[in-house]
């Protein structure tokens, strides 16, 4: 069934809601706008709602409260196959501690593992929630009906980088990590795709594997150390890639297979 809705408009909303939220903190960091940062956090806190309000807005515009119920709807479908909900929550955090893991044996003093406590587990699923409603569950399958899963899930995750430029600059992420963010995102954006796709476009397995994003959270390390970074973009990457070229080759022996039988 086509998609309704303007996935341009989609992402214009979100980060201007967004923007307009976090900009200030994040100028204040940079020592543009005075005062301490940090006293700007407090409102910054609510630019992550961007993606979700933007989706629901343009949902109730052209599809009204049916459309926002059937959106919302999805984070409550609980007929997500488990294996794929166990793959979303924990292989990357898993695959995240034993490349940690084994740099600690090569020399690596860094902590292995970045385990959330209950408060960052309830942000966590808030942030998830908030984010997914408008990723993907309202502008990934407009994307993939308009550019492809590869071409969408990289335009989506080129995106979703830029909407977290503001919040990396309030906490201190220095830009200079900007391509390693890049490929963080682009890697995590094909590898929710993949799930996506196998769990039936689910919504509930996007949050799944957002949250499993957070429950070893390389983030945590940053600014100091970036190790941690790159080894968790290196996991979302050839996970993302490798999810991708197995879709693509299932697909081709679904065809060759149809051929044979006609």
């Amino acid at each position: 069934m086509r998609q309704r809705g303007n996935t341009a408009g989609f992402f214009l909303f979100a980060f201007a809601f967004t923007f307009s939220l976090q900009l200030p903190a994040a100028l204040a960091r940079l020592g543009l706008l005075p005062g301490d940062p940090n006293a700007y956090l407090p409102v910054a806190t609510f630019g992550i709602f961007g993606p979700l309000v933007a989706a629901t807005f343009l949902t109730h515009r052209t599809q009204g409260w049916p459309g926002v119920r059937a959106l919302f709807g999805g984070l409550v479908d609980l007929r997500v196959p488990l294996r794929w909900a166990l793959v979303a929550l924990f292989l990357p955090a898993a695959l995240l501690s034993l490349g940690l893991g084994l740099l600690r044996f090569a020399g690596y003093d860094g902590a292995w593992h970045y385990l959330p406590g209950a408060p960052q587990l309830v942000v966590a699923l808030v942030v998830s929630v908030a984010e997914e409603t408008g990723w993907r569950g309202y502008a990934l399958p407009r994307l993939i009906e308009k550019y492809g899963a590869f071409v969408g899930s990289c335009l989506l995750g080129a995106l979703w980088t830029v909407w977290h430029i503001p919040m990396f600059l309030a906490v201190g992420i220095p830009l200079s990590l900007g391509l390693v963010m890049l490929l963080f995102f682009v890697g995590g954006s094909l590898f929710f795709t993949f799930l996506y796709r196998n769990a039936q476009g689910s919504l509930l397995i996007a949050v799944l594997a957002h949250i499993g994003a957070h429950l070893n959270n390389s983030h945590a390390a940053l600014p100091a150390d970036t190790l941690p970074l790159l080894v968790h973009t290196v996991v979302y990457a050839a996970l993302g890639f490798a999810s991708m070229r197995r879709s693509a080759f299932e697909r081709t022996m679904a065809a060759t297979a149809q051929r044979a039988t006609a």
